[in-house]
Parts: structure tokens; C-alpha cells; sequence
């Protein structure tokens, strides 16, 4: 069975930051298995973060601007706890 796990976020990331957190979710021991995990965020410079990950494959771009940053986890057992430590600002 699939769960998913969410937040909103006024807070700003960096790109390198986001690429960091996507690297981290194949970590099954920790986060879960992730199938899925998708976003934008505000960058410090204004712009907006899109990222999108699926195993083995992320994808981190400059998108439009939103009113608020989210963020969207799709998987199997997935560690909410962990998840929030990695993401959360």
C-alpha cells in the first residue's frame, strides 16, 4: 500500500540544497521506500525551484512562482519523522 507524506513551506532553498535532499531518498534504511517525490520551493534570489525524483532519475529545474513552497512524497513505509528532518527548514 502507498502513503504519501506532504508539507507547505514559506522557506527558501538553495539548488544545491534540493539536489541534496533528492540524493538522500534512495536511502530505503532511512526514508522508506520512496517511489516517488515532486515540489517547488522559493530560492533565495527570487526564483522558484521545481524538482521531481523517481529511483535513480531527479530531474531539478527553475519553474514560476507559487504562492507557497510544497512539497510531496509518494512511497511504501515511508519515515515521516526522517522525511521532516530532511526537508524541513
Amino acid at each position: 500500500m502507498f502513503t504519501s507524506w506532504g508539507f507547505e513551506t514559506p522557506s527558501t532553498y538553495t539548488k544545491a540544497e534540493v539536489e541534496g535532499f533528492l540524493k538522500e531518498l534512495c536511502r530505503e534504511d532511512v526514508y522508506g521506500i520512496v517511489l516517488r517525490a515532486k515540489g517547488m520551493v522559493p530560492a533565495a534570489d527570487g526564483t522558484w525551484i521545481y524538482f521531481d525524483y523517481v529511483p535513480e532519475e531527479s530531474n531539478v529545474r527553475e519553474g514560476r512562482p507559487d504562492v507557497t513552497g510544497k512539497v510531496c512524497v509518494i512511497g511504501s513505509g515511508l519515515r515521516e519523522d526522517a522525511l521532516e528532518k530532511l526537508f524541513r527548514k
